[in-house]
């Protein structure tokens, strides 16, 4: 039996989590964190877990040099640039990245479209994106993500969502586990076109749309609504994410192409 390929994941928040689920029983997993309080939890999920000491570059390279690696963890303007060089000889790198890079840009986003280099917000990321694709990396720009574990169904359910003004504004999103066979579909490809790709689901509607079609199927009422610069900045985006480039290119479906496919998967796997 052939080796299994090694892959390396900086970060293990819920994507990384859907992609120990996607690739499991094929591939060997070592799984960083800096907290020693998590090493039961990342065992109890079959992966290697590595706690990293400072200065944590020098424990990284040697699980990096040959592996696949997949960087998540939100910047801090710091981490970014001490460990990218320490990943220069993985075999592939995939550093996930959000559309909030793109700011107050509003209508259709594809891989061609400009990012707000004026969005202060943007910038620690865009600076991010920069130095892991120095290092070869693929950057994937993901909207919204959501699952079971995590979405705008559970923030309806603990009543401290409120509608973005009118709730007009458009808004993408993609399911956790599409992101996750994603990913792994960007380890398998010998060599990708670009090395920066936009993600979304194939129903990008209003924010209003999505909450009215949640309240019915979670019997709730609709929730208030308020001024846009009093919600959350991730909640203030007027997008339509076309993710057909990567799709058309790694030749995959989504399991969850549509808000309704995807949140009715997330209800019912919600406990009873």
């Amino acid at each position: 039996m052939p080796h299994a390929q090694q892959l390396l994941l900086l970060g293990t928040g819920q994507v990384a989590k859907a992609v120990i689920a996607e690739v499991a029983g094929t591939r060997r997993i070592t799984a960083t964190t800096r907290n020693p309080d998590r090493l039961f939890e990342l065992a109890a999920l079959a992966v290697d877990p590595l706690v990293m000491p400072q200065p944590f570059e020098e424990i990284i390279e040697p699980f990096a040099t040959g592996s696949d690696v997949l960087i998540s963890f939100p910047p801090d303007g710091q981490t970014d640039a001490i460990l990218a060089p320490a990943c220069s000889g993985a075999r592939r790198l995939i550093y996930i990245s959000t559309t909030g890079v793109y700011g107050k840009r509003a209508g259709t986003i594809d891989d061609t479209t400009a990012v707000d280099q004026e969005d202060e917000r943007a910038q620690v990321r865009l600076k991010s994106e920069e130095i892991w694709r120095a290092h070869g990396a693929v950057v994937l720009r993901a909207p919204g993500i959501y699952g079971p574990a995590s979405g705008l169904h559970l923030r309806l359910l603990r009543g401290n969502y409120k509608l973005p003004d009118t709730g007009s504004n458009m808004i993408s999103r993609i399911h956790v586990c599409d992101l996750a066979r994603i990913i792994a579909a960007t380890f398998e490809r010998n060599q990708m076109s670009a090395n920066t790709y936009v993600l979304g689901d194939l129903q990008p509607c209003s924010q209003l749309e999505i909450v009215s079609w949640l309240c019915q199927a979670l019997n709730l009422p609709l929730p208030e609504s308020a001024p846009l610069n009093e919600v959350s900045p991730t909640l203030r985006g007027n997008r339509q994410v076309d993710s057909s480039r990567i799709l058309t290119e790694l030749d995959l479906t989504l399991r969850y192409p549509t808000y309704k496919d995807g949140y009715l998967q997330c209800l019912e796997a919600q406990p009873s």
